[in-house]
């Protein structure tokens, strides 16, 4: 139930305002005397949307706008006024007011306008995540044996609502596999909330997890809800879980046994329904072996583990993950679209990427896009810390002999292709093919085409 607030100092106003809502729109409608009183509200409590007077005795509903504009209170605010000009119902909106109704206006009206507000503030979040996740989707693109082993994983366990753990080298993609998980499971309308727990100052984790009360602690000004509470029926991703300190594992076991938290400073539950999804690089094994991960909490997470592989186990994947990393960047730059020379796309496959996988390559791409001046990225445009690397036989490979035959054949029709700039027969002859057939064959085994930028 969404909870709306109604802010104006006529008391008779204000509850018929709320009485109807609450019966025309199923809201929760609660009621503010003054400005004071409804700031005191939202930094109190959730609110989807405010209907605000703008003429009130003492803080006015502008002063109301400008102090939530500074609070950074991100809550869809309607004003009304039964004595104000239009010119005031704009000023308010320049302040950052959704829309303006008159007092004389129907119920009805008013009740299309907060689910109009509530919906469009919904939106306006998916769409700063869809892009979010779009600018970030690099690290799953590919379909060389090891992504299409990882892809079937997500679309195994997406559905399932127990625990997953993501494991991973750093830079692998491990929050887009959370993403993908959340996207497929059937609650991708829901909130995905992800949380660094190796980023949380100590003292503040479990706050940000669990949420806490007004006055709980120093500094806790206002009633907060944790990461739990906000991920609501959808997904909480806990990013570095091996980071967590022991205190917040415990809390974590409880919540994940009881699905139920107390916030600090709180004595009452909160059901939780999100599903979780933890990630790490850590051997947690190992971690728990030598004390400092819990071994229950553990078992609570690793119902179902996923791993990511990393770029070096991956390479023919490299061209496709480089073609639309060049245009994504030139993009954001505004720059014209550039292309990677095929020697170029040669001497990034013959570098390891231990060291920071997709992540590294995005950085070195980005590199090479600025220090080029034409349209084609050529090997000069290549760091040089990337040119002498170790040999080829000293690369970790995938660990079975098919896995490894698999990707070396990828990588060989990748490297002819490009050099070929994709024309299929002149490939076909290179790679000594019966014809051209033969070779779109090899493409189709391997999930082969070339990239669209």
């Amino acid at each position: 139930m969404y909870t709306v607030l109604i802010v104006d100092d006529v008391p008779a106003m204000a509850e018929q305002y709320a009485y109807d809502l609450r019966r025309l729109a199923g809201l929760d409608a609660r009621i503010a005397l003054s400005g004071d009183d409804a700031l005191e509200v939202v930094a109190a409590e959730s609110v989807d949307c405010m209907i605000l007077d703008l003429e009130m005795p003492g803080k006015d509903g502008f002063a109301v706008l400008r102090a939530l504009k500074e609070r950074g209170v991100d809550v869809p605010v309607i004003v009304y006024t039964g004595t104000g000009t239009f010119d005031r119902c704009v000023q308010a909106m320049r302040l950052g007011a959704y829309t303006f109704i008159d007092k004389s206006d129907p119920v009805e009206r008013v009740a299309r306008e907060v689910e109009t507000a509530i919906e469009r503030r919904a939106l306006l979040a998916e769409v700063a995540e869809l892009r979010r996740y779009a600018a970030e989707d690099s690290a799953l693109r590919g379909a060389s044996p090891a992504m299409q082993k990882l892809k079937e994983g997500i679309a195994r366990v997406a559905p399932i609502p127990s625990p997953v753990l993501v494991i991973g080298e750093s830079g692998s993609g491990k929050e887009l596999v959370a993403r993908d998980l959340h996207r497929l499971s059937g609650r991708a309308k829901e909130p995905f909330v992800a949380i660094n727990c190796g980023a949380l100052p100590e003292n503040l984790v479990e706050s940000e997890l669990f949420g806490h009360e007004r006055g709980a602690f120093t500094g806790a000004h206002a009633t907060r809800k944790g990461a739990f509470e906000s991920a609501g029926k959808g997904t909480l991703f806990l990013d570095e879980i091996g980071e967590l300190p022991p205190p917040a594992q415990a809390k974590l076991l409880r919540v994940l046994e009881e699905r139920s938290v107390v916030r600090v400073g709180a004595v009452k539950g909160i059901d939780v329904p999100a599903r979780v999804v933890a990630a790490t690089h850590r051997d947690l094994d190992g971690d728990v072996k030598g004390g400092r991960f819990r071994e229950d909490l553990l078992y609570r997470l690793n119902v179902h583990v996923i791993r990511v592989p990393p770029l070096r186990d991956r390479l023919s994947d490299l061209p496709e993950l480089a073609a639309h990393l060049v245009a994504v960047i030139c993009q954001r730059f505004g720059m014209r679209r550039k292309t990677i020379a095929p020697a170029a796309l040669e001497l990034l496959v013959r570098y390891d990427w231990a060291r920071n996988n997709v992540r590294e390559l995005r950085n070195v791409v980005e590199r090479m896009v600025i220090d080029s001046d034409g349209d084609v990225i050529g090997p000069e445009h290549v760091p040089p810390e990337l040119v002498s690397t170790a040999p080829e036989s000293a690369r970790p490979q995938p660990r079975t002999f098919v896995e490894r035959k698999a990707e070396a054949e990828r990588q060989i029709v990748v490297a002819a292709l490009e050099r070929n700039e994709w024309h299929i027969t002149r490939t076909a002859e290179e790679l000594g093919l019966a014809d051209h057939a033969s070779l779109l064959k090899i493409m189709r085994r391997h999930g082969l085409s070339r990239a669209k930028d």
